[in-house]
């Protein structure tokens, strides 16, 4: 897969010269996070992180490519939780479906409130991606994030996250470094994405897994929300102020671009 050494890209752009260019729009999942993450971190311009352009192939179009279209002209819609997922069933079993041919939705959507809350809300300035890329760049030269968690801590920290692959002692371990590293300062809330792929060593779920390494930061945290790899996913504005609430098994974004 190109996309795993997508990081490479980083070494060959001359970031003072993107910092003097009219800002576009750059959108993806997944390894995209390369970009998406780091050009919010260093230029402080907002990236999608949303659904591919193969996505927008689909003959009947899903609801989250039209709010990622809406994103992109400016509008600022609401974006509810949705009511299924497609599930995953291996790469080899046809398991992303046909991006033409729209999803499969057949799995019911449960947002979870990891401490059992009965409503979270909370808002901040969003920043994350897939969670297996994000910890690659940790202590890198283009980690920024200090930076950038200091300039917005008046608007507060969201961060969003989702899991391609990956075991739970493996998350637990890389979380505990993203908190040592001072990645959650300001932090008004996590959410984190439907995973794709995780073994769970030791008997150890990942719910429990995100309980023991992040519970005692005492910020609200939401699992199983509609981002990354498991469709349909909510594009959200990295870099844009987002409102997040949670309660009763669903749940609802809004970016505000500013």
């Amino acid at each position: 897969m190109v996309g795993d050494f997508l990081c490479e890209m980083l070494d060959c752009l001359d970031f003072e010269e993107l910092r003097q260019q009219d800002p576009k729009w750059i959108q993806g999942y997944s390894d995209c996070t390369n970009l998406t993450y780091i050009f919010t971190l260093n230029l402080d311009i907002a990236t999608i992180y949303g659904p591919t352009y193969k996505t927008f192939g689909m003959k009947d179009w899903h609801i989250s490519l039209d709010n990622s279209i809406k994103l992109m002209e400016g509008e600022e819609p609401v974006q509810n939780s949705y009511e299924k997922y497609q599930e995953f069933k291996g790469f080899k079993d046809d398991g992303g479906g046909d991006p033409y041919s729209g999803y499969e939705l057949t799995k019911k959507v449960e947002w979870k409130n990891l401490k059992g809350e009965k409503e979270i809300r909370f808002s901040g300035r969003a920043i994350g991606g897939c969670f297996d890329v994000v910890k690659n760049l940790i202590g890198t030269k283009y980690d920024k994030v200090k930076e950038f968690t200091e300039k917005y801590k008046e608007d507060g920290i969201v961060w969003f996250l989702e899991v391609f692959e990956s075991s739970t002692p493996g998350i637990f371990c890389n979380l505990w470094q993203m908190k040592n590293a001072g990645y959650f300062n300001n932090c008004k809330g996590i959410i984190f994405g439907r995973p794709l792929m995780i073994r769970t060593d030791y008997e150890i779920s990942y719910e429990q897994t995100i309980k023991d390494a992040l519970g005692d930061l005492n910020i609200p945290i939401i699992l199983d929300a509609d981002i990354g790899h498991v469709p349909p996913q909510l594009p959200i504005v990295t870099g844009s102020v987002i409102e997040v609430q949670s309660s009763n098994g669903s749940g609802k974004i809004k970016n505000i671009l500013k």
